[in-house]
């Protein structure tokens, strides 16, 4: 199982992707890429993906009993992989997560596009 794969189960089973086009937007892929591995995610029995019943050409995907199993079984496992790493660093675990809350906040928080701005100077990301 590729991470990418992982990732796509993972939004469909517990970030609420439940079309191809929301996984594509969130993966930052092409539809039928995404479509591509909605059908081997599908043979393999990790995922459903049905017709929607409001019509059109959208499908609805949803995780099988299996793929919620392997998400939250490996999804457990990153995550102490992670803890162990941040422990052996010196760093505990309660203080990341603390930490990347934030932080993801204030990114929510600032404007998306960057296109014309110029990066700051060197010395000042260095101080960041």
């Amino acid at each position: 199982m590729s991470y990418r794969r992982f990732l796509a189960l993972y939004l469909v089973g517990l970030e609420g992707a439940d079309t191809q086009r929301a996984l594509a937007d969130l993966l930052g892929v092409t539809e039928p890429s995404v479509s591509r591995m909605v059908r081997v995610l599908a043979q393999a029995g990790l995922l459903e993906a049905t017709p929607d019943p409001l019509g059109g050409n959208r499908r609805r995907l949803r995780l099988t009993l299996a793929g919620e199993h392997l998400v939250t079984g490996w999804g457990a496992e990153l995550e102490e992989r992670l803890a162990g790493l941040l422990e052996s660093a010196g760093v505990p675990y309660r203080t990341y997560v603390g930490h990347t809350r934030r932080l993801l906040a204030a990114l929510d928080t600032q404007p998306t596009s960057l296109a014309g701005q110029s990066p700051p100077p060197a010395a000042e990301r260095s101080r960041a």
